[in-house]
């Protein structure tokens, strides 16, 4: 009972707090600022959005036949060693990657999408090959005993037991994606970052808040809607949310 009755005091006191919080913006104006910057945040999130949908497609596209490949025995020996190369892409800071590319490819979206492309590549090819290889080696004996080929296991015993993993991967990837997306702006490539870095300059809060706070929503619902995803695709007997 005292457990439960602090819980709904805290409950209440945050209720309380967020009443007092809007009264104070709505008296202050920062809502009536914040709504004035509303056409460029739509603007800005469509172009957020288009970034970090080709960007992570390509990387999903490439990543898990990458990984794939690596987790096939002809290629253990160098599976290894092929991902820290990948890792490259994750040890050198995003801003660096991105001005590599514009060194090669100028300035716009072009270098800004190879960038995110390159950043978000490891996790998803990290996690296809953990995956893959955490699969239970009596599933895969049965599998050959009955007679499946090799395209047949990894088909319907492999990524059906390591598809959980896989998605894992990708939401941590495209969540950073999202994340990463503002630093586009500084190469030219729009997005939600020019509120943030523009108003960083102008040392004006409003503006920046009115690019962070929606790539901070953005970054949840992308990575609540792979959840989603996940849950629904994963079959149920390795799907821990499922269980």
């Amino acid at each position: 009972m005292p457990i439960q009755s602090l819980r709904g005091a805290l409950q209440a006191l945050l209720l309380v707090a967020v009443f007092l919080a809007g009264i104070w913006a709505q008296s202050s104006g920062v809502i009536d600022e914040f709504l004035w910057y509303l056409p460029d945040v739509q603007f800005l999130a469509v172009q957020h959005l288009w970034l970090t949908a080709v960007s992570g497609g390509l990387a999903i596209g490439v990543a898990i036949p990458l990984g794939i490949l690596l987790s096939r025995p002809a290629m253990a020996r160098w599976a290894e060693s092929l991902m820290q190369v990948l890792n490259v892409g994750t040890t050198i800071p995003t801003l660096a990657v991105l001005a590599l590319s514009m060194s090669f490819l100028g300035i716009g979206t072009v270098p800004a999408v190879f960038g995110l492309f390159v950043a978000t590549l490891l996790p998803i090819t990290r996690n296809t090959y953990a995956g893959l290889k955490g699969v239970n080696p009596a599933l895969m004996e049965a599998a050959a005993g009955i007679g499946m080929s090799a395209t047949q296991r990894l088909i319907k015993v492999e990524l059906p037991n390591a598809l959980y993993v896989i998605f894992a991967g990708m939401r941590t990837a495209l969540t950073i994606n999202v994340g990463t997306v503002p630093l586009a702006f500084l190469i030219g490539a729009g997005g939600l970052g020019e509120l943030i870095f523009t108003g960083i300059d102008l040392y004006d809060p409003v503006m920046m808040l009115s690019g962070a706070i929606p790539t901070a929503l953005l970054a949840i619902v992308v990575d609540a809607l792979i959840a989603t995803v996940a849950f629904l695709v994963v079959p149920r007997g390795v799907n821990p949310s499922r269980a």
